[in-house]
């Protein structure tokens, strides 16, 4: 709800214009769901017109089109209804779609897609459509007129053929299959479904088909395939940090592969780059936070580990310097790949927590440097009047004097209402962590993120 709120208050207060360009910037560039569905809600309410110039470029699939309507019938931004234009815009959305388009984005709930049907009342094109609309219903329809990859699905559900419909992966994980109709799914499933399948796949003797195995692993190393799927380093952390001691080993390397494919993205940086990753206690808690029965399996200490192994990947000269209450000196490789660093990193022992401890070593050092990356959890990020920030701020000053151009990211990766470092032209705070931190670091790094930067990215999108 913070959330909402922190949102919603500014997207209330700004030109309708800049709300638009910025859920189509948060889609088309940020590649976010709940925040440019909630912007198309708002802007709902402050300029239909804008909205239809947008609403198919920023609402394009099933999902975003149940999330949008889920947000306006919440009465969040000041409806409980549709009202007359974003129901025409559904509408036209379910007109614009094929009906295999139609029949795939019927996975999910609150609201279904069936529910969206019968709010906006889309008029049939044709016998097929209608057919569709009925199927989706529960209304009498004539099966022979059905797509045929809804016939495929109900005959594989019924029994009357053994062949495992092209249909998406969640239509077909309550029916009871078999291990030879998983070795059908894992055979084509997509990229993602694959990386998030896994263990599934593995529990159900997929993995076990060494030809299949093989499949399986050259999907996922695949460049054009991680490229296509917008894939990201953290999602293949999670992956390989999520796939079961049984996982073969030809699986985890191959998830390996793909990580340092995925990385790409990562910045090359000027000069010299000091990265300071947190492995106190606190850092082994989940990045989710707890939650009952959805905590990650990721942790903090791993994302940190992450981010100093993807910079160290694509930046050899880079240091890392862990920090608990004191420095950890380490050796770490850069032609090592970023599992294996960042392995290293989260295996060093834990202790309590002094933020200033790495950049006190370096001033011992005398050392030199152009960039200081901070990877942190909420637990070391103390307000400014205590006295660890204090004693941080008076090392940073320090270093500072040696380093005039030197520059500071504190990426807080659960962040609350405090920070470390007080924002300025050469400190940015960084709340919350995604893999777009590394664009937002390299743009930072070269001077870039002036206070008018986001504002020019946004208002140079076209609408």
């Amino acid at each position: 709800m913070d959330q909402i709120v922190a949102v919603l208050r500014p997207g209330r207060e700004v030109e309708p214009e800049f709300l638009a360009r910025t859920a189509l910037w948060t889609r088309q560039h940020g590649y976010m769901k709940d925040t440019p569905a909630f912007l198309c809600a708002l802007l709902s309410v402050r300029d239909g017109e804008l909205l239809e110039r947008i609403f198919h470029r920023v609402i394009d699939n099933g999902r975003m089109v149940r999330t949008f309507v889920q947000i306006l019938r919440s009465g969040v931004v000041g409806r409980k209804s549709l009202g007359s234009r974003p129901r025409r815009l559904v509408r036209r959305w379910l007109e614009l779609r094929s009906n295999d388009e139609i029949f795939r984005a019927s996975v999910g709930q609150s609201p279904s897609l069936a529910d969206i049907v019968r709010m906006v009342h889309p008029k049939p094109e044709d016998a097929e459509r209608d057919a569709l609309y009925g199927y989706l219903l529960g209304r009498e329809h004539d099966d022979a007129l059905l797509p045929e990859a809804v016939r495929a699905y109900e005959a594989y559900k019924s029994g009357a053929t053994t062949e495992v419909p092209d249909v998406p992966f969640l239509f077909l994980t309550a029916l009871g299959l078999d291990g030879e109709a998983w070795k059908q799914i894992a055979r084509r499933a997509p990229w993602h479904t694959t990386r998030m399948n896994l263990n599934t796949f593995q529990r159900h003797g997929v993995l076990e088909d060494f030809e299949l195995a093989h499949v399986v692993a050259a999907r996922l190393r695949d460049p054009e395939l991680i490229r296509r799927a917008r894939a990201f380093p953290y999602q293949l952390l999670a992956a390989w940090k999520n796939a079961g001691k049984q996982m073969p080993n030809l699986i985890r390397n191959a998830l390996q592969d793909a990580m340092e494919i995925s990385i790409e993205n990562v910045p090359e940086l000027d000069g010299k780059v000091y990265v300071f990753p947190d492995v106190s206690g606190s850092m082994h808690s989940p990045v989710t936070g707890y939650r009952r029965g959805s905590s990650s399996k990721v942790q903090c200490l791993d994302v940190a580990a992450l981010v100093a192994a993807a910079i160290l990947r694509r930046n050899p000269e880079t240091e890392v310097i862990p920090f608990h209450d004191k420095a950890v000196e380490v050796r770490l490789n850069g032609r090592d790949s970023v599992t294996t660093n960042a392995q290293r990193l989260a295996a060093i022992p834990a202790g309590a927590t002094r933020c200033s401890a790495p950049l006190r070593l370096l001033n011992q050092r005398k050392a030199k440097g152009d960039l200081v990356i901070f990877v942190s959890d909420n637990e070391s990020w103390v307000g400014p009047r205590m006295r660890q920030a204090t004693e941080t701020m008076v090392q940073w000053r320090l270093f500072q004097q040696r380093n005039r151009q030197v520059k500071m990211v504190c990426i807080d990766i659960q962040p609350y209402l405090t920070t470390q470092a007080c924002e300025s032209a050469e400190v940015l705070n960084i709340g919350g962590f995604s893999d777009q931190v590394f664009d937002v670091i390299g743009a930072f790094a070269r001077g870039e993120l002036g206070p008018g930067h986001w504002v020019g990215r946004i208002e140079a999108v076209e609408l």
